[in-house]
C-alpha cells in the first residue's frame, strides 16, 4: 500500500455546518499576454496561444469547445478497481473521480460536498437510521440503471476492505427498501460527518465480476474507461458516458492522461502543448511553464513529507527519543532551500489552510532547537545513538542530506537508506520490525478532509499501527482511539472538536509518524486552452466541468 507521493499513504467531512470551507489561499503565476518575439514564436498548440482568425484567438470570437482533453501525470499504479479507495492511489483515484459516482461527491478545491447518485440530503428516520434516494435517471456506462441493490452491493464489499472499511464503520447495515431507495443502519449517531463519507463508496453494477472490476469497470459518472494503462509511459483514456445524467456531464469527445513520472517530460508536454495540464511541477522548471504563457498555480495543502518510526524498537519506544528527531530538525530550511518556499511548518496534525474549521494548535509544536533535542537524549539515557533512515526514492529523498546533517549537529549518526519502499514489508508481524525509522510522504485529503478521517487513516487500529509505527500497544494510542471514538459519536459541534483538539495534543505529542512540513500542490495548465479548470489542494487533477477550447 501507497505511502508516497503517488496516493495518500495507504494501509492495507467534516462538520456539516462547515462543509463548505473557506477559499483556500493560491498564488498563481501566470504570464502576462504581451509575450516577447521567442514566445510568440510557440506553436498555436503550446502554451503561448497565437494570433491569427482562429476561435479563442486575438479576432475577440467566442472559443469553442475543443476535441479533447489532455493531460500529464506524474503517478503511475494498475489498481483501477473502485473498492477500496484504489487502494490510495493518486493516480487512479483522481480516475475513479471521472468514472464513478457515490451518493455524494465532494467538490476539491473547497471540500464541500453535492449530490450525485442521491437525489438530495439524507432523510432521517431515527437517530441511527436515514434513507436516501437515488438520482431519477441515473444509469450505469453500460446502459442498465443504478439500483439500491447495487448500492447496498458497493458498501458492503467496501466495509469489509482494509482501506476504506475504517472510513465507513459507522454503517452496521445497508438496506435495499426498493429499486430506488438505500437505508443506512447506522451503529451510532453520526449526522455530523454522513454525506461527505457516504460519498466515499463508488458505485458500479453488482454484476461485475472480480476480473471486471481489477481491469475494466464501469460506473456512472460522466466519462468510461476507453483504455487503461496506468505504467509509466502508458496513457488513460476516457470517452463520455453516454448515459449520464448528472450535474457535471463531458465536455468534450474524449480525454487522455499521459503517464510521465520524470517531472522535466511532464513540464516539455505541457509547454508543447501535448497536454493541457499537469500535476507535480518541479520547482526547477516553474519559471519554464510560466515563460512559455502557462500557469503554475500553488495551492496550500495537506501533502506531507513525515517521519515514521518503530515504536517497539529502542530507542525509539521512548517518546523522548522521537521528540528529539523532531527539535533537531531545522524545518525552515528544508522548507527555503528543498521546496522553494512552497510549503508550510506542521504547527498540528491538521493544516491550518487544508481544515481550517477544525484547525487546532497543538499543545506541542516543535521548532528548530538542537539544545532541547541533545537535552531530551540525555534524560532518555541514549548516547552516541546511532540508527539508519529508511528514505523513499520521492521527493523526500531531497529532504535527506539537510535531516543527516541536522542530526550530526546534535551527535546522532543517521545512516540513509534510499530505496523504493516495499509497504509488503511493514506489515503486522508478531515479532519487532527491523526497520529503525523512515522518512516517507502521503496525503489522505485525497478522500476529504474531515479530522477524523484523517487521524484514522494513520493512526486508527490498522496496518498503520500494527505493523508499521507500531504504535498499537501504548497507553497513548488506547487513549487516543477513546477520544477519537467519542468525537465520532458526539452530536455536538463545539464538544466533537473539543475532543478532536485532544487528540491532536496526543498525536503531537507522541509522534510516532508526523509530518515535517504540508506542502503545496503545484498544477501546471495553459488557462488559454481550457476553461473552468483549476488546481486542488491535493494529489490528483480533477476535470469535472472544465472545457478544453479549440
Amino acid at each position: 500500500m501507497y505511502a508516497s507521493e503517488n496516493g495518500a499513504g495507504a494501509p492495507s467531512t467534516f462538520l456539516e455546518g462547515n462543509m463548505k470551507q473557506a477559499n483556500l489561499t493560491r498564488r498563481g503565476f501566470l504570464a502576462g499576454t504581451a509575450a516577447t518575439g521567442a514566445l510568440a514564436a510557440l506553436s498555436l498548440s503550446g502554451c503561448g496561444g497565437g494570433g491569427g482568425e482562429t476561435d479563442g484567438g486575438s479576432t475577440g470570437g467566442e472559443a469553442t469547445a475543443a476535441e479533447a482533453i489532455t493531460a500529464a501525470l506524474g503517478n503511475t499504479s494498475t489498481n483501477v478497481n473502485p473498492v477500496g479507495l484504489n487502494g490510495g492511489s493518486a493516480l487512479m483515484l483522481a480516475a475513479t473521480w471521472h468514472v464513478f459516482e457515490g451518493l455524494y461527491e465532494i467538490d476539491f478545491h473547497d471540500y464541500s460536498t453535492y449530490n450525485a447518485l442521491a437525489a438530495g440530503d439524507p432523510v432521517q428516520v431515527t437517530e441511527t437510521q436515514y434513507e436516501i434516494t437515488l438520482r431519477e435517471g441515473a444509469m450505469f456506462s453500460d446502459g442498465n440503471p443504478v439500483t439500491a441493490a447495487d448500492v447496498k452491493n458497493a458498501f458492503e464489499a467496501n466495509m469489509a476492505d482494509a482501506t476504506c472499511g475504517p472510513f465507513i464503520s459507522f454503517v452496521d447495515t445497508v438496506e435495499a427498501k426498493d429499486d430506488t431507495t438505500v437505508v443506512f443502519n447506522l451503529k451510532y449517531p453520526f449526522a455530523n460527518l454522513l454525506k461527505a463519507r457516504l460519498g466515499l463508496v463508488k458505485v458500479y453494477p453488482a454484476s461485475l465480476t472480480d476480473e471486471q472490476l481489477t481491469t475494466q469497470p464501469i460506473g456512472s459518472g460522466p466519462w468510461m474507461y476507453e483504455s487503461i494503462n496506468g505504467n509509466e509511459g502508458g496513457t488513460i483514456s476516457f470517452v463520455p458516458n453516454p448515459n449520464y445524467n448528472g450535474s457535471k456531464p463531458a465536455t468534450c469527445q474524449r480525454m487522455d492522461w499521459n503517464i510521465l513520472v520524470d517531472g522535466t517530460s511532464r513540464t516539455t508536454a505541457l509547454t508543447d502543448g501535448s497536454a493541457l495540464a499537469i500535476n507535480d511541477v518541479p520547482d526547477a522548471n516553474a519559471d519554464q511553464v510560466t515563460a512559455s504563457g502557462c500557469t503554475v498555480e500553488y495551492v496550500p495543502g495537506f501533502n506531507q513529507p513525515f517521519i515514521m518510526f518503530n515504536c517497539k524498537k529502542a530507542p525509539f519506544d521512548d517518546v523522548r527519543v522521537r521528540q528529539a528527531i523532531f527539535y533537531a530538525i531545522d524545518v525552515d530550511k528544508l522548507i527555503s532551500n528543498q521546496m522553494a518556499g512552497h510549503a508550510a511548518p506542521v504547527t498540528s496534525f491538521l493544516s491550518e489552510n487544508v481544515s481550517p474549521n477544525n484547525y487546532h494548535r497543538a499543545s506541542t509544536v516543535y521548532t528548530y532547537d538542537p539544545d532541547k533535542a541533545k537535552s531530551l537524549l540525555e534524560e532518555a539515557g541514549v548516547t552516541d545513538l546511532s540508527f539508519t533512515l529508511d528514505v523513499n526514492n520521492t521527493f523526500v529523498q531531497d529532504l535527506a542530506p539537510q535531516i543527516k546533517e541536522d542530526l550530526a549537529a546534535i551527535g546522532v549518526n543517521c545512516e540513509l537508506a534510499v530505496q523504493q519502499i516495499n509497504w509488503a514489508e511493514y506489515a503486522p508481524t508478531d515479532g519487532v520490525l527491523e526497520y529503525d525509522a523512515m522518512l516517507t510522504g502521503g496525503d489522505p485529503t485525497c478522500f476529504g478532509n474531515d479530522p477524523d478521517l484523517l487521524m484514522t487513516w494513520w493512526y486508527g487500529d490498522n496496518l498503520w499501527t500494527q505493523g508499521r509505527s507500531c504504535w498499537k500497544g501504548t497507553p497513548e494510542f488506547d487513549e487516543l482511539q477513546t477520544l477519537m471514538q467519542q468525537a465520532r459519536e458526539e452530536a455536538d459541534a463545539t464538544a466533537q472538536q473539543e475532543l478532536w483538539n485532544q487528540c491532536f495534543d496526543i498525536i503531537a505529542e507522541n509522534v510516532p509518524l508526523y509530518a515535517l512540513f504540508h506542502r503545496e500542490t503545484a498544477t501546471g495548465y495553459n488557462a488559454e486552452k481550457i476553461d473552468g479548470f483549476s488546481a486542488i489542494p491535493t494529489t490528483g487533477l480533477m476535470f469535472l466541468g472544465a472545457t478544453p477550447l479549440a
